[in-house]
């Protein structure tokens, strides 16, 4: 059915205005009428010299009485402080309309302009808060990516209801922990899921949840994550149809038996074998992930508040997400997984070369981060007088495989029970 005249002079006029205001608050367009491109604000540099000390952060005592301002660029660069920069974020791009009880589960997630319409799809789907951070890179095909953006938003009320989008401007390509911490960072609910957006959700994690009071309590405590088990299909071009993809548990354990689909990234069991899928299959009840490693990935929902966040110098792939499971597994916090809910893989494809170089370089990072992270959260458990509490088992467990760690620590311990 055709759109009335009216409407469709409207959604126009909305994508002319949005553009304008596009290029206006990004791009400095008007400020300036030199022809240079650094005048335009193309420029990461230039973005921050235009908007330094434009937006505020202000700080309030007990009476909400403002006591302090500082500019908002200048929290944010502490806040993301050990990425590669300069970086330019833009919280709250678009911020959804619609508001949110604090216990929701908040999606987030990242985007690149390639994933704008799983993007679209997911806010469709889930109907809940999502904050996402989108990366754009500083070039000539910027403005491209932010005009689409805005006709994206244009066409679908459910991301201008649900969606938080926060850009990440800079020349950095596959800084996924840093835009992780940004999604993670300006979520407006109490507790989070850190998913990748090309995951179909494919059953409602939410009101199973609701009927777990344990596992719920273990979420407002902050000493438990909830594992959603994640699949992909055996043959890559079956995961194309998002819309064919089994609905509940039994559906899925149809396509189980027949090979059809199987646990995510089958040929690196290590990345989510912890979570025990052949006890999965039969398990009703939630359940304890009692086999840990340190290559585990799974997607988890968590509280945002207290936990740790993803260590930013994880640049690429290989061990980024590793990284942020590892660290809030040694801050204390058990991986519970739901016993009926399950995600999808929606098939796309990688640069592989790119991805087997960059697992090198990671490899040897994650190497080092993996003894100091240990070091660290046990100095910081040992002057907390927690070393001799049940908060430091999975610590304990996990890094005493590391050669010399424990004699390391033990003389930690020595000295500060002598203070």
């Amino acid at each position: 059915m055709a759109l009335p005249k009216a409407v469709n002079y409207f959604i126009v006029i909305y994508l002319v205005c949005s553009i304008l205001y596009t290029s206006t608050y990004l791009l400095g367009f008007g400020r300036s009428s030199s022809k240079s491109k650094d005048s335009l604000g193309f420029s990461v540099s230039s973005l921050q010299e235009q908007y330094l000390g434009k937006q505020i952060v202000d700080w309030k005592n007990e009476l909400d009485e403002v006591v302090e301002s500082t500019p908002e660029d200048l929290v944010l660069s502490k806040a993301f402080s050990e990425t590669m920069g300069p970086s330019k974020v833009i919280p709250y791009y678009f911020k959804a309309s619609e508001t949110f009880d604090n216990e929701e589960v908040t999606i987030a997630t990242l985007v690149t302009y390639n994933r704008f319409a799983v993007l679209s799809r997911l806010a469709s789907h889930y109907k809940g808060p999502v904050s996402v951070a989108l990366h754009v890179n500083d070039d000539e095909q910027k403005q491209k990516i932010l005009t689409d953006l805005h006709a994206l938003y244009a066409e679908n009320e459910d991301l201008r209801r649900y969606v938080d989008l926060h850009l990440v401007v800079d020349k950095f390509d596959r800084q996924f922990n840093m835009w992780r911490n940004v999604a993670k960072f300006f979520a407006r609910t109490d507790y989070i899921m850190m998913l990748d957006v090309d995951f179909y959700l494919c059953t409602d994690f939410r009101k199973s949840l609701k009927k777990q009071p344990e596992l719920m309590e273990l979420l407002r405590s902050g000493k438990g994550a909830i594992v959603v088990p994640a699949f992909e299909y055996v043959d890559e071009h079956d995961g194309v149809n998002w819309d064919k993809f089994p609905k509940n548990k039994k559906d899925l354990l149809v396509d189980v038996e027949t090979e059809k689909l199987d646990m995510f990234h089958r040929g690196w069991k290590r990345g989510h074998g912890s979570t025990n899928y052949g006890k999965w299959y039969e398990q009703s009840k939630p359940y304890k992930v009692t086999d840990y490693n340190y290559s585990y990935e799974p997607y988890v929902i968590f509280k945002k508040e207290g936990s740790p966040w993803c260590d930013e110098r994880f640049v690429g792939y290989g061990a980024n997400k590793a990284a942020c499971l590892f660290e809030i597994f040694l801050a204390g916090i058990d991986y519970w997984v739901l016993p009926g809910d399950f995600l999808i893989h929606q098939t796309h494809y990688y640069p592989e070369d790119t991805r087997a170089k960059e697992r090198t370089y990671n490899k040897k990072l994650y190497d080092y981060y993996r003894e100091e992270t240990c070091l660290r959260y046990a100095r910081m458990m040992i002057a907390a007088d927690e070393w001799n509490t049940s908060k430091s088992t999975n610590l304990k467990k996990e890094c005493g495989r590391i050669r010399g760690f424990n004699d390391v620590i033990e003389k930690v311990a020595h000295e500060h029970s002598e203070l």
